[in-house]
């Protein structure tokens, strides 16, 4: 028997299940698991990660024994949908034609790397068959036109590896066709288009693919079919995919799982829609159902950015859409249908979910549900309620929060009470919280270069897309003028704990040639290189540098580390070197401290400071000399050394004697030179002289220095017990 490279899902019923993501990938175990739990999913099939390697290894082509899986199980999705994939829309037909989607799917999220193409099966063929079906002549030009943008970009550019120069790649190309008819015309949205501008479009469009191309549009079903899957199998090598699997540390052999499932449409008239949704906030955690939806769009409109996505429900409104109607008053009944399938969803998996949804003539179905990304906070605060709502238990709890979240918990936010008198520049959506303070640069390829350097910055863009994710990882922080929290920049942020802000509609982001970007709203105008603050918790963008705080202070990070003490195995100490150190450390449940470096002790500047009292000691050239200067020293170090212990409280404190390289603590500018000299009551010069003298050489620095080696012998060498060589 041949290997089973093709799994079915779709009538309420599938040949693979959620446990299965390894090899149907995250997004065809859990279309499996929907379909098994009775949902609305649209028929379709993977094929799995494992024939990902194969393909890419055996030169891109695909096997005899896949083909004829391929066919059986399109049998099966066209008898359960009542079409028919290719379906010439004659008479005899009735007209049922069948589109599919081809999209990636791999076994970690890894959201907008990878390629999708939709619309697939569409062509001169089967557009007569679909305008009988749909009744609706300008969906069927506009699903057509989609279908020749998405499919000229990934599967014939970007899938034969051909790497346009900057905005010169074929989708970006016909983009502008569109636009230019648009501005021509007076249209402002997309949906302005009649059905024969579209068919202008879609005309203009294949002439442009096959000028900058080389070769036509495919206008065969099957074709198109098996240039879709190829090019999802191609994109895992792809230069994004690699870059994220880098940055999240995903294995590169995994592969991908390629989905292809039945088209169905939300954008077949005001009847129809697409939305994103989490069954709670992913930057808050809170317990509403939280999403966006569009009229008469498809899913890509959502997250791209390119309008404004209404809020699901009234109990979820903010500034920036309060004024746009929630699926729960324009629809009621599919709210509430959506509604009962998001709890379904949440108790099934016991978490929060990440689903994707279309209303066809009002018709709900689901597209897609994952475990949500979500913030450091939202993922502390879920694991508590669901814990107290008896969803999961204590140990599953502590396992719902990663370390890197932790570490999130503890990074700065910004200062209320300095947030009172800071200039606000524009205010957006709250996409990823805490507060991020940066250089505005507005190019991915910038934030990287400046990460390098060494600076904070904060990434501006119009909106990101999958191009963008090095720059975005390198910000400290991301502003973009348009999308919602559904949105791209949104969705990674939030996977990456990155402080974010979308939908920032008052901004101006423009572009004079040689004077350089710039960033204006409501008057105010921000260069490349100038800091602006982000609130990401209230979405609230700062001209210029607005102080931080310590965001520790949360109770419910506290009973969350008693969870923690329940399950661990071993003590953690910390390393301190002050009382105010070891307090910090105390409060976040440290059992002690593991190291306190006495040399860390010397820090500070003036006269009354140890590290002036130390140097003192240390160029001291005489017995008394060097008495007199410890004891005015031993004040200091008793004082800290016993208000770390009294911090401790009876917990063990491990001290690190000072053995350090001498000469690394003498004065070395002329002010803290001379200042030393009158103390010691002796000439600058001589101060230089004695701390010449006390150079060390660390053998394990200088491994070629052979008379270092001869006095050290085979002891090894530390900054707390250097050999030295005087």
């Amino acid at each position: 028997m041949s290997t089973k490279y093709v799994y079915f899902f779709g009538g309420g019923k599938a040949d693979g299940k959620a446990d299965m993501r390894n090899l149907l990938g995250g997004k065809g175990a859990n279309l499996a698991e929907m379909a098994n739990l009775g949902l609305p999913v649209p028929a379709g099939f993977t094929l799995v990660t494992d024939y990902c390697n194969v393909y890419l290894q055996q030169g891109r082509k695909f096997g005899e024994d896949l083909k004829q899986q391929v066919a059986e199980a399109m049998r099966k999705v066209e008898q359960i949908m009542g079409l028919r994939y290719g379906d010439p829309g004659e008479p005899a037909s009735a007209g049922r034609p069948l589109l599919v989607s081809c999209r990636s799917g791999a076994r970690s999220s890894m959201p907008g790397m990878m390629e999708t193409v939709l619309n697939v099966g569409l062509c001169t063929r089967t557009i007569p068959g679909l305008i009988k079906k749909t009744n609706n002549e300008r969906f069927v030009y506009d699903a057509y036109r989609r279908l020749i943008t998405m499919y000229s970009d990934v599967v014939m550019e970007k899938a034969e590896d051909i790497e346009p120069a900057e905005g010169k790649g074929i989708r970006q190309q016909l983009d502008r066709i569109m636009e230019d008819l648009k501005h021509k015309k007076g249209y402002h949205q997309d949906t302005d288009l009649t059905t024969d501008d579209l068919k202008y479009l879609c005309a203009e469009y294949r002439k442009k693919v096959k000028k900058v191309l080389g070769r036509d549009f495919p206008d065969d079903p099957q074709e198109q079919l098996w240039g879709g899957i190829g090019a999802v199998f191609k994109s895992w090598n792809g230069r994004r995919a690699v870059a994220y699997r880098k940055i999240e540390g995903i294995p590169h052999e995994w592969g991908t799982a390629c989905n292809v499932q039945s088209m169905v449409f939300g954008n077949l008239g005001n009847t129809s829609a697409t939305g994103v949704a989490f069954t709670r906030n992913p930057a808050t955690g809170e317990n509403k159902f939280y999403g966006e939806w569009l009229v008469n769009a498809q899913g890509e409109d959502v997250v791209a950015g390119i309008r404004t996505p209404n809020p699901l429900n009234e109990a979820t409104k903010n500034e920036q859409n309060q004024h746009l109607p929630s699926l729960e008053k324009e629809w009621p009944g599919t709210y509430q249908e959506l509604d009962a399938v998001r709890l379904k969803l949440e108790r099934h998996y016991k978490d929060m979910q990440d689903i994707e949804f279309t209303i066809q003539e009002r018709k709900l179905y689901m597209l897609q549900c994952r475990s949500g990304k979500r913030t450091g906070t939202a993922a502390l605060n879920m694991a508590m309620d669901m814990l107290q709502e008896g969803l999961i238990d204590e140990q599953t709890a502590v396992k719902r929060v990663a370390p890197a979240q932790l570490d999130e918990l503890l990074h700065p936010i910004v200062d209320p009470k300095a947030e009172k008198n800071a200039t606000v520049l524009a205010t957006g959506l709250p996409a990823g919280p805490g507060g991020a303070r940066g250089e505005v640069v507005f190019t991915s390829a910038d934030a990287v270069a400046a990460a390098k350097e060494g600076k904070k910055v904060i990434l501006v863009r119009e909106e990101t897309n999958p191009e963008d994710v090095e720059g975005m990882r390198a910000a400290a922080g991301l502003l973009t003028a348009r999308g919602g929290l559904t949105s791209h920049a949104a969705l990674v942020a939030r996977g990456w704990g990155k402080c974010c802000i979308v939908g920032a509609g008052k901004l101006k982001i423009s572009h004079s040639g040689g004077k350089g970007w710039t960033l204006s709203a409501d008057g105010k105008t921000v260069k490349p290189g100038e800091v602006i603050t982000l609130n990401g918790t209230r979405g609230i963008v700062y001209q210029g540098a607005v102080n931080m705080i310590d965001a520790t202070e949360n109770p419910r990070l506290a009973d969350f580390m008693k969870l923690v003490d329940q399950f661990r195995k071993i003590g953690v100490r910390t390393n301190a070197d002050t009382p105010e150190d070891a307090r910090v450390a105390r409060k976040f449940g440290a059992e002690g401290i593991g190291l306190f470096r006495t040399e860390h002790m010397f820090y500070g500047k003036g006269s009354e400071q140890p590290l002036f009292l130390l140097r003192k000691m240390i160029l001291s050239n005489t017995t008394e000399e060097r008495v007199r200067a410890l004891k005015e020293l031993a004040v200091f170090v008793k004082r800290d050394i016993k208000g770390t212990l009294e911090a401790m409280d009876g917990l063990p404190v491990t001290i690190r004697l000072l053995d350090p390289p001498l000469h690394e603590f003498v004065p070395q500018s002329v002010e803290n030179i001379a200042e030393m000299a009158k103390a010691l009551g002796i000439t600058p010069e001589e101060v230089h002289k004695r701390g010449s003298a006390l150079h060390e050489v660390n053998p394990r620095r200088k491994r070629s220095s052979t008379a270092s080696a001869t006095r050290c012998g085979s002891r090894p060498a530390s900054r707390s017990s250097a050999c030295t060589a005087r």
